[in-house]
């Protein structure tokens, strides 16, 4: 009987709150965007005061450089005003995004992404987190997981930024969390060719990175798709983002970020 009433609760939450993301897949969205980028600030926040930020002048203006020409041409309707990036030693090869436009980017990501091409995809990837309100979706699923809206209430600011840019390992989340990924992957891929990036490298970007991977799960048991899943689904958008790239270079946009 628990399990009925909570899936009947589950839907009629899904129904009140479904909302649609940027390519198109119905979200259940709980939270506020405003209470939302609050949680993204104040988490990013504790974050740069656990890790060590990167200094360095031209690695900062080359990663600047990318993010500014894909936010150039991307569209965000949750309320993000300031846009923030930063760079942190870190030698993992990752980044992650926040609600509020929190990017943050380990220096480990950049012998990985062998040319500026390969790191706007990185980012592009990112950028498409916020703007289609992941980390909202995340909570709210972790709310209707825990049984109801009073859950939010009972996270703490280290748990919270697990949930926003990690996940649940098994169960109702698992599903959720590999679609976050495809589709930021498809966002990022439209973004950065929009903003005049190559993005035939998306695709070398994960081939540097299943080169580098050794003994990982299987995709069944993983939040993230395999590098080959993510391989081809990319391909197959890839005919329409070149057009936007030939657009874009057309109107101008050639990006010359260096490091």
């Amino acid at each position: 009987m628990k399990i009925v009433s909570f899936l009947i609760y589950s839907l009629l939450l899904f129904l009140l709150h479904c909302q649609t993301s940027p390519t198109g897949r119905r979200q259940l969205i709980l939270v506020k965007d405003p209470e939302m980028n609050q949680l993204g600030a104040e988490a990013f926040s504790e974050m740069k005061k656990k890790t060590p930020i990167e200094k360095s002048d031209s690695i900062n203006k080359y990663v600047n450089c990318i993010v500014s020409a894909e936010l150039a041409v991307s569209e965000d309707t949750t309320g993000v005003t300031d846009w923030e990036v930063v760079v942190f030693k870190d030698n993992t090869p990752n980044a992650f995004a926040l609600p509020g436009g929190k990017i943050g980017v380990h220096t480990g990501i950049l012998p990985v992404t062998k040319t500026a091409d390969q790191l706007a995809a990185v980012l592009g990837h990112e950028i498409g987190h916020v703007i289609a309100r992941h980390g909202n979706e995340r909570i709210s699923q972790n709310q209707v997981a825990q049984g109801g809206m009073e859950a939010l209430t009972k996270i703490g600011k280290g748990e919270m930024a697990g949930i926003l840019g990690g996940g649940a390992k098994f169960g109702i989340l698992l599903p959720f969390s590999r679609a976050h990924e495809s589709e930021a992957d498809l966002i990022g891929l439209e973004i950065m060719a929009k903003a005049g990036f190559d993005p035939k490298e998306s695709i070398s970007l994960w081939e540097n990175m299943s080169a580098m991977s050794s003994g990982k799960p299987n995709e069944l048991l993983s939040t993230h798709p395999s590098d080959e899943t993510r391989m081809k689904n990319l391909n197959q958008k890839m005919p329409d983002a070149l057009q936007l790239r030939e657009e874009a270079n057309r109107n101008g946009k050639l990006p010359n970020c260096k490091l």
